[in-house]
């Protein structure tokens, strides 16, 4: 009993066939070979399956596919060019924002999402917004570090959270 649907997935409509129960996580890894949403707890907890929609965090985990048919989806392979990474991705390499890789993509779609709305973020707003994805390689400080320094101008040497 499966339904066609549309997604618009990283700028790219993809028709692809979906039972009403299957996640938006599960398409874009098993259908669409978008492989760097990663399948954390699968109940929505640790953050790990963050996508964009509309510019908005969400957990992809939680969503069902055809709840998302006519909204813009980016997923991290969508941020980048093959030439470049984005801001936020050199950060996180530069600082040491990155242990086993396993979380990143999470943290790094969530903090997108975040810069993306709040250029500027202060210390308690980053802490806000990345209170749902979870690390257990790293710890925050070396992930709070890589936000603020695409958060901050580079000449701009002020503490973010005042």
């Amino acid at each position: 009993m499966k339904k066609i649907i549309t997604l618009t997935v990283n700028d790219t409509a993809y028709e692809v066939a979906v039972t009403p129960w299957q996640t938006l996580l599960d398409v874009l890894r098993d259908e669409l070979g978008l492989i760097g949403t990663k399948k954390g707890c699968d109940v929505g907890t640790c953050g790990v399956c963050t996508v964009i929609m509309e510019r908005k965090a969400v957990l992809s985990c939680l969503l069902l596919a055809v709840e998302c048919e006519g909204h813009n989806i980016t997923t991290i392979e969508g941020i980048s060019s093959p030439d470049s990474l984005h801001p936020i991705q050199t950060s996180f390499i530069e600082n040491g924002a990155i242990q086993c890789g396993f979380c990143t993509p999470g943290i790094i779609m969530t903090s997108k999402a975040l810069l993306d709305e709040n250029p500027q973020p202060t210390d308690d707003q980053i802490k806000e917004a990345l209170a749902g994805t979870f690390c257990r390689c790293t710890g925050h400080i070396k992930i709070m570090e890589a936000v603020k320094k695409v958060a901050q101008p580079a000449d701009e040497d002020q503490d973010n959270g005042e």
